[in-house]
């Protein structure tokens, strides 16, 4: 090899103290970190580990969580709604059916709740037993 020529033997000329040696080493060994792509693949990778552990453990967690909290909320309004209907039918009745007479009304709507406990109850399963 001629003095000045790259290892390639292309003709070109490598400055003084410039590193000749072929192959694919010589390209990555002074090329430093300034010219790698190792900080994208890592951030991609960082990137994809904590997707998948998103996709994985919190979504589920996320959302059972707004289930129990939906639940609740459903749960309290539907109770509060009961309350003021039974308020309601107490007022009602006292005014219109028993002429400002509280204890028959109340004990009217009493019974039907009492009738309509009585009905959830009757309808209500056993626990099936778990086949071990």
């Amino acid at each position: 090899m001629e003095d000045g020529q790259t290892a390639s033997g292309a003709g070109a000329t490598a400055p003084e103290g410039a590193d000749t040696r072929s192959g694919a080493a010589a390209g990555t060994i002074g090329a430093g970190l300034a010219g790698s792509e190792w900080p994208s693949k890592v951030a991609q990778t960082v990137e994809d580990v904590v997707g998948a552990v998103q996709d994985r453990a919190i979504r589920p967690i996320l959302l059972a969580a707004r289930a129990v909290v939906f639940g609740i909320l459903v749960a309290s309004m539907g109770l509060v709604f009961c309350v003021l209907l039974a308020i309601a039918a107490i007022r009602v009745l006292d005014v219109y059916a028993f002429g400002h007479r509280v204890w028959p009304a109340e004990a009217l709507v009493g019974a039907l709740l009492v009738v309509g406990g009585f009905a959830a109850w009757s309808r209500r399963t056993a626990a099936q037993p778990k086949d071990a």
